[in-house]
């Protein structure tokens, strides 16, 4: 959860409006 917040307060997530990041460790992708 933490690198999660901590890449969208970064200036690399600069670009990111309106996505729903999914931070529930990979559960979704299985």
């Amino acid at each position: 959860m933490a690198a999660a917040v901590l890449y969208l307060v970064s200036p690399a997530a600069s670009m990111i409006t309106g996505h729903i990041l999914a931070v529930d460790g990979g559960f979704l992708a299985h």
